[in-house]
């Protein structure tokens, strides 16, 4: 004779079983964390210290020369509302370090009153340098993204930050009719605020877009920050490169800004990527080719 067994879940009436959707609709989606730092050995940076949790992260491709290059990957595939990462990298004294991203970062569209959270940080050392050069970061219709990136860098550091964003692919007839964007940079040199950054874009993006004084019809921007103690001497360079729909100013001693505006991703490219190789001392990134 066969003894039957029922599970003990099978004992717990239904309804005491039933999610509280309407709670779990305002918790995270995903979250992510990711820890990192670098120090100096035999000549080369190596990682220190490395942390990663849920769904965040790092993969270290075999370069050629001093530096390292560490590949950040978000396997949630993408950003909604309630999502939250957080990147926190340092670079050990006299060691360079390069962070990109696998593929473009994608922020969906949220459900109403959610958020989506990227916060982002990085310590350069003296001697240091950091390139923080994530690709391109495509907004779609709906999508509701709170982006912050905090630097703190010593005096005879090097940082060069690049953050490229589409609002919506031409190619694929997007429209971003919807949007909540807000980005905000903050940079300190040996603990004084020497720069700071903020766009915020609430409502009909398109429309925004087109006007002059905002967009003039471009659907993708990219800003570059660059910050040495010999930053002045790139800014003639700089300006060469510079479209009609960019710019480029040595905004105070050791810190160049330039942001370019394009009407899509493909055009931003073509000025982009040649001012990332005048401000590097490396190529670019294998991922930034593929």
């Amino acid at each position: 004779m066969l003894n039957s067994y029922a599970p003990p879940e099978a004992t717990i009436p239904y309804p005491a079983r039933m999610l509280d959707f309407a709670s779990l609709a305002a918790q995270p989606r995903a979250e992510g964390w990711l820890s990192l730092s670098s120090k100096l050995r035999d000549a080369r940076a190596v990682i220190d210290k490395l942390h990663q949790k849920g769904s965040s992260k790092v993969l270290f491709p075999r370069t050629t020369g001093p530096h390292m290059t560490g590949v950040l990957l978000n396997t949630a595939g993408g950003v909604t509302g309630g999502d939250r990462f957080h990147v926190s990298a340092e670079a050990g004294a006299d060691t360079h370090l390069i962070l990109t991203t696998q593929a473009a970062e994608r922020a969906y569209r949220a459900q109403p009153g959610e958020t989506g959270r990227l916060n982002n940080s990085v310590t350069v050392a003296a001697g240091a340098r950091v390139d923080w050069l994530p690709q391109e970061t495509i907004l779609y219709d709906g999508a509701d993204l709170n982006r912050r990136l905090s630097l703190n860098i010593a005096a005879s550091s090097k940082v060069l930050v690049v953050e490229p964003v589409i609002f919506g692919r031409i190619a694929m007839k997007e429209t971003v009719n919807a949007l909540r964007f807000e980005d905000r940079v903050d940079l300190t040199r040996d603990g004084v605020p020497v720069f700071a950054d903020r766009t915020r874009i609430n409502g009909d993006a398109a429309t925004l877009l087109e006007r002059p004084s905002i967009g003039a019809g471009s659907c993708a921007m990219a800003n570059v920050l660059f910050a040495a103690p010999d930053a002045a001497r790139f800014l003639d360079p700089a300006r060469k490169m510079m479209p009609q729909t960019g710019g480029v100013s040595l905004i105070r001693d050791g810190v160049l800004f330039a942001r370019i505006m394009a009407p899509d991703g493909f055009d931003l490219r073509i000025f982009l990527l040649p001012l990332i190789q005048l401000l590097s001392v490396t190529p670019l990134p294998r991922t930034w080719m593929i």
